[in-house]
């Protein structure tokens, strides 16, 4: 019995490495894989601001350019009122 639960205990101990082994070359292949396919996590970050830079810039041209008409159009709309009775004024007899 000694020698079985012994054999047993050794097992599992050749076990738990193996896995560890395991799961660290697994694990280096996907760091490797990640960088080959994906660059760093520095690089996607810089890259991702400045695409970020440019398209806030581009808006804001584009406010720039739109914004005398909107405001123009805001105030039209604000200031030429035409009013008219509703449809459902009934006037009192």
């Amino acid at each position: 019995r000694k020698r079985k639960a012994k054999r047993l205990k050794q097992a599992k101990d050749e076990a738990e490495v193996e896995i560890s082994k395991f799961k660290a070359e697994k694990e280096r292949q996907f760091k490797e894989y990640e960088a080959r396919h994906m660059g760093s996590k520095e690089d996607i970050a810089a890259k991702i601001e400045a695409e970020t830079r440019q398209k806030m810039n581009e808006m804001n041209q584009l406010v720039a350019q739109h914004k005398k008409a909107v405001i123009e159009k805001l105030l039209t709309l604000v200031y030429d009122i035409d009013p008219q009775v509703h449809r459902n004024f009934r006037p009192a007899q």
